[in-house]
């Protein structure tokens, strides 16, 4: 069923407006900022209430629904779930602004969009144009690559856990409470960023990409999104400087890139779920 599921939702994300239907925060970060006013100071506490109940009564709910009917009452369950554990919003959209003050030759412009639309700050185009391939790997990584990862592996719950810890590290207003969710969501990042820099070797440049990763695929500090950019961009041959219509141009090359990757995984899905 899992693949089935996946295979759906890629279709409602594509093809549909469902999702923006199904990914509806308010009520979540409502609960998240109530606590937090509470003067609640166990950022443990707190984690437990917005991230380990709602995963615990889905658990509960599965494990009801499963049984009857060949799981089919279960079906609808995982593709909503894992619907709104998908990263928010189109990674793509916010570029178009940024990419016609690039064609135009307005760098100014182009910090000015970055900042606003982005929340990217850089000191010139060069190092703007590196922060936006980065933040591109990221926010693909983060909103597809990891949950479909951990749904495919653990199921729906651990998909939501990733997106809630996700959601509390976005927006808690707690440093400390904020600190823990990152702390536990670097652990859920650890195995799943490295299997997509190993794809990116496999759809990319693949001896560069393991020269890299002999030396980080045991590092613990590194953050994934560090991580990703860093092999994506080894991935795709992008040299460290390159000129503002070049880089425009790595920007579709990574997104072709990231297709592959996305092809690659589902073709080892279906092998995985032929198999099993």
């Amino acid at each position: 069923m899992s693949f089935l599921v996946l295979l759906m939702a890629l279709w409602f994300e594509k093809f549909s407006a469902m999702r923006h239907g199904v990914q509806r925060d308010g009520f979540f970060l409502g609960e998240l900022a109530r606590l937090e006013r509470s003067g609640q100071r166990q950022p443990g506490w707190v984690l437990a209430t917005v991230v380990l109940a709602p995963v615990a009564l889905l658990v509960l709910l599965l494990h009801v629904l499963e049984p009857v009917a060949y799981g089919l009452l279960a079906l609808p369950v995982h593709l909503l779930v894992l619907i709104y554990s998908l990263g928010r919003g189109d990674v793509k959209a916010p570029l178009g602004l940024l990419r016609d003050a690039w064609r135009r030759g307005d760098d100014q412009a182009a910090l000015h969009v970055a900042e606003r639309d982005l929340g990217l700050v850089a000191d010139g185009p060069r190092s703007l144009m590196e922060r936006v391939q980065s933040q591109l790997l990221w926010q693909v990584y983060q909103g597809f690559f990891a949950v479909i990862f951990w749904y495919f592996v653990l199921g729906p719950a651990a998909a939501l856990a990733y997106r809630l810890l996700a959601l509390c590290t976005e927006h808690s207003r707690q440093p400390a409470l904020q600190t823990r969710a990152e702390q536990l969501r670097h652990i859920m990042d650890w195995l799943p960023v490295r299997v997509v820099a190993l794809s990116f070797a496999l759809v990319g440049n693949f001896v560069a990409v393991t020269r890299v990763m002999l030396h980080e695929v045991l590092n613990w500090h590194i953050s994934a999104a560090h991580l990703v950019a860093r092999v994506g961009r080894i991935a795709d041959d992008i040299p460290d400087e390159e000129d503002t219509e070049r880089g425009l141009g790595r920007l579709d090359s990574l997104w072709e890139l990231v297709l592959r990757c996305g092809v690659l995984w589902y073709a080892v899905f279906a092998l995985l779920t032929v198999l099993l």
